[in-house]
């Protein structure tokens, strides 16, 4: 008996040509109440208009009816910033291409005959990696946010302050009174919503990866 996934709040997207997969795949996800909606082709998906959840891609590596293959589709999808996780079922599937799929991100490579609860299990993976992925995209968001609202004698605080400066070598440095260092250092600990010293200088090395480089150079 197929396990009951109850997720309200993702949608499975199916992409077929073949209209009694489509059928098929779009019934097994609404046995276990999954929303589902179902393609005829890529370019039929990327028109139209995805709803802002958790979501994954189940699709077809080959395309008999014409346009791109599975694998390029996956392509096309990195190059609209589509980041959505992509389950492959084929019926042609050999080992390079299943390898090439993974390779670029694919979340399972299934042959058919597909066991239901195989894909069951895929979607439930994928699914879960786009919950994730989503849930530190808003994370990061938040946290650049803070950062932006510091102004630009702040973030040169902040900076110095994450280096290790006490308040008097910052003052040093910067041709301020201690006084003043402190009040922006008590301004920057309030606007990063950070709790300690070690809080913020985990907020430093994170905004740090997502720039690429020293939050230095974004004052």
């Amino acid at each position: 008996m197929a396990v009951q996934l109850n997720e309200a709040d993702c949608v499975v997207f199916v992409v077929d040509d073949d209209a009694q997969i489509r059928d098929a795949l779009t019934n097994l996800c609404r046995s276990v109440n999954l929303p589902v909606r179902a393609f005829v082709s890529a370019q039929e998906f990327l028109d139209a208009k995805r709803p802002d959840v958790p979501s994954c891609l189940v699709l077809d590596v080959r395309f008999p009816g014409g346009g791109p293959s599975g694998l390029e589709f996956q392509r096309m999808l990195a190059t609209n910033n589509i980041a959505l996780p992509v389950i492959f079922i084929t019926g042609h599937g050999d080992v390079p291409m299943s390898v090439q799929a993974m390779k670029e991100g694919a979340v399972e490579f299934l042959t058919k005959p597909v066991r239901e609860q195989d894909l069951l299990d895929a979607v439930r993976k994928a699914l879960e990696r786009d919950r994730l992925r989503r849930h530190g995209e808003e994370a990061r968001a938040a946290l650049q946010r803070k950062f932006d609202s510091l102004t630009a004698r702040e973030r040169e605080i902040m900076h110095l302050v994450t280096r290790g400066l006490l308040n008097k070598q910052i003052a040093a440095e910067l041709g301020l009174s201690e006084v003043t260092v402190k009040l922006h250092r008590g301004r920057v600990m309030e606007k990063m919503q950070a709790s300690t010293l070690a809080h913020l200088v985990r907020m430093s090395d994170h905004l740090a990866v997502f720039s690429g480089s020293d939050i230095k150079t974004k004052v």
